[in-house]
């Protein structure tokens, strides 16, 4: 085993799987208009988010771990190529300069038209490994143990006069993880095997006060948006809910925790797959940029259907997606362990005994997990749901647009929204 930047034919196999990842993961939604990848990307929706060990939060789905399994069958001398992606968050700091030559941190620095505001970012992080299959079976596999050191870099904030008004400090904290990789023989007359992929934050730390400790120390040792690119050089994967009969009990006793995985290869081909936090279906793509948009879109019409980026919407389910997933209302569900993949999912959600659906009014109480100063300014704000979301976890996100937003109907079009947890709102009393 090897680990090695990849060469450009495995980097042209990854390109698609990683524009959707990038639109769906890092960017926010399935029906967001994809943005052009940044050095930095806000910390709001945060799916796929494995904390350090010992630091699951009671009552929110998050864990330590990612378990994918999957079925493929190799060429005699394929190699599986591995990409783990995710976001390292990254503290910004927002300091005040005084005529004393000290500097005081505040929540915001307002400069003329510009306003500078203390935050969580994203910077993208890879972690790639190449195996064969010989390696993969053998033992207990092959194991990746990762680690990025602590960082931080500052950076003068001038005013418009040029004069020194402040600083900006961006921190990150020292992670560890671990990706392990083993596949096995299944018995038949075919060459096939069950891959499992299990990605780990391993990293230490224990703050002496848990509770003052808050939520951004926990972020900031976390994995965020952790998905899996997985490829083969000879051979194919099998789909996990399109899979011929002989193989529906092997897809069956497949055991995926915290994660799904789709096939993700350009033109139909079974040669890449995505573990992603969030439902997809089979091949799912961001369409071409159409003439004078700033945006390409990710392809999304409001049902699960093998050939897009999908979110429940209260389209009728796509052919192939039996209503067996077991998809819960808020405070938790059962988690995907293989078999059918997910089913059609309800287009409304109970919140406080009361059904909230798209065209719901709801006042928007940010919770403890956000870190962008931008809810400060919509807590207590009403807003309209635009669409319920799911993800592999069971858990619900609404996408509002806010009341009294004047680019509200420019927000609409563009299935540019905002995503809040059914804990995070409140529907209103006039709502029927």
């Amino acid at each position: 085993m090897s680990v090695t930047v990849f060469a450009p034919e495995t980097e042209a196999r990854f390109a698609r799987a990683r524009c959707v990842a990038d639109a769906v993961l890092f960017e926010g939604c399935a029906l967001h208009p994809y943005r052009r990848p940044t050095a930095e990307h806000p910390l709001r929706r945060q799916v796929g988010l494995l904390v350090p060990p010992g630091r699951s939060t009671r009552g929110e789905e998050e864990y330590d771990f990612q378990h994918t399994e999957c079925l493929m069958e190799p060429g005699p001398d394929a190699t599986l190529a591995v990409e783990l992606r995710f976001l390292r968050a990254r503290r910004r700091t927002v300091l005040r300069a005084h005529a004393d030559g000290t500097f005081t941190a505040v929540p915001e620095l307002r400069l003329g038209d510009r306003v500078l505001a203390a935050r969580d970012e994203g910077t993208v992080e890879r972690v790639e490994a190449l195996a064969t299959v010989a390696e993969l079976v053998e033992g207990d596999g092959v194991t990746v143990d990762f680690a990025r050191p602590a960082v931080q870099d500052s950076e003068p904030v001038l005013d418009e006069d040029g004069r020194g008004a402040g600083m900006l400090v961006r921190r990150c904290e020292e992670i560890h993880g671990t990706l392990r990789l083993s596949a096995r023989r299944l018995d038949g007359p075919f060459r096939l095997m069950r891959l499992t992929a299990v990605v780990e934050n391993t990293s230490r730390w224990a703050p002496a006060d848990e509770e003052a400790a808050g939520r951004s120390p926990v972020l900031a040792r976390s994995l965020v948006a952790t998905h899996l690119l997985l490829g083969l050089s000879d051979g194919s994967f099998l789909s996990m809910t399109d899979a011929p009969e002989w193989a529906r009990d092997a897809i069956a006793s497949c055991r995926n925790l915290h994660t799904w995985p789709v096939l993700a290869g350009a033109d139909g081909r079974a040669d890449v797959v995505l573990s992603s936090p969030v439902i997809l279906g089979d091949h799912p793509a961001v369409t071409p940029e159409p003439p004078g948009t700033p945006y390409p879109l990710v392809a999304a019409d409001g049902a699960l259907t093998p050939d897009g980026v999908r979110a429940a919407t209260g389209a009728a389910p796509a052919e192939g997606f039996p209503d067996e997933y077991g998809i819960a209302q808020p405070g938790g569900g059962p988690e995907p362990t293989g078999g059918p993949a997910p089913g059609p999912l309800p287009d409304q959600v109970l919140v406080a005994g009361r059904p909230v659906r798209a065209g719901s009014r709801v006042r928007l109480h940010p919770g403890l997990r956000r870190t962008d100063a931008q809810d400060l300014f919509l807590r207590g704000r009403t807003a309209t749901v635009e669409s319920v979301l799911h993800d592999v976890d069971g858990s619900v996100h609404l996408a509002v647009t806010v009341e009294d937003d004047p680019g509200a109907d420019i927000r609409r079009a563009q299935g540019s929204f905002l995503y809040f947890r059914t804990d995070e709102v409140a529907p209103l009393e006039d709502e029927s």
